[in-house]
């Protein structure tokens, strides 16, 4: 039996007509006419691309020097067994222009450093963060130039089966203000970071073989179920930042919604990780980095 493949041509106002509800037409014009700037496509920044590019989102600047391998199967939107070997970067770029053959799609192989941070955030109306954990050199890079550029910076971490959510505004709390980093070594930075990500810790209690967490091999459990959930979270922020519409929540505001526990956690930690509710927290990680929780 043979499959006849109808031939459509490209319309992108019938291909996302079904936005228009929720969207005006003059909303789904603009975002036609946006750039965000992805760094990651690993776990949650390929699923943000496909979910941003579903929005209609007409700009795209993204970035990733690795390959898909078998390990990334259980999570990463590109990860097919037709795609293992391939770079992240070209896989992704394609299926953006899958859904959206107009989508001005521009590549950075390279990652992103002091030296192309400027290119990679040029024409953005937003930043969506979807570094690799271990990337904190890189992810303090260009949360700094976007608050000098005046770009909203967004990051959603996938966290059990559930997302942890934060939104730097330009004109609100700085990263290195929340996360407090600097002068620490890598180790307390990494303790740092995952304090001030999840606040709320709503995994923590049903992780269920510890092992699995190795941070001196730089690996840790995933599950699709919270990449899913962030590029939900991530998308929707991104309509509201470029359509200047809804309630948002800044730093040092974070959100955790845990699926797995049916639970949604809004914090506020002023003084970001100096907060005393902070430090204590930092007791429990630290002892978990080092292989002795």
């Amino acid at each position: 039996m043979s499959t006849v493949h109808q031939v459509v041509d490209f319309d992108y106002h019938r291909a996302f007509s079904r936005n228009i509800g929720w969207l005006t037409r003059d909303e789904q014009e603009i975002l036609r006419n946006c750039r965000v700037a992805v760094a990651g496509l690993g776990g949650v920044g390929g699923a943000h691309v496909l979910t941003l590019a579903r929005l209609g989102l007409g700009g795209f600047s993204i970035s990733d020097f690795d390959d898909f391998e078998v390990h990334n199967m259980n999570r990463q939107a590109g990860a097919f067994m037709s795609t293992m070997g391939q770079a992240k970067l070209d896989v992704m770029a394609r299926m953006a222009q899958d859904i959206n053959p107009e989508a001005d799609v521009q590549l950075f192989p390279q990652g992103i450093n002091s030296d192309n941070v400027d290119d990679f955030l040029r024409g953005a109306s937003v930043y969506v963060d979807s570094l690799d954990l271990f990337a904190l050199p890189a992810r303090r890079i260009v949360f700094a130039r976007c608050r000098e550029l005046g770009i909203p910076a967004l990051t959603a971490a996938p966290l059990g089966m559930g997302v942890a959510f934060l939104h730097f505004s330009p004109s609100g709390m700085s990263f290195e203000e929340y996360f407090k980093l600097e002068g620490h070594d890598i180790d307390e930075q990494y303790a740092r970071f995952i304090a001030g990500v999840s606040p709320a810790m709503l995994n923590r209690k049903y992780l269920v073989a510890p092992e699995a967490v190795n941070f001196k091999e730089r690996r840790g459990p995933s599950t699709p179920m919270a990449c899913d959930l962030c590029a939900g979270v991530m998308g929707t922020e991104v309509l509201k930042v470029i359509l200047g519409r809804g309630r948002m929540r800044t730093a040092p505001w974070a959100m955790q919604f845990d699926a797995y526990r049916q639970k949604l956690s809004w914090t506020w930690r002023p003084f970001g990780n100096a907060n005393p509710l902070q430090q204590l927290l930092l007791h429990f990680i630290r002892p978990v980095l080092q292989g002795r929780g």
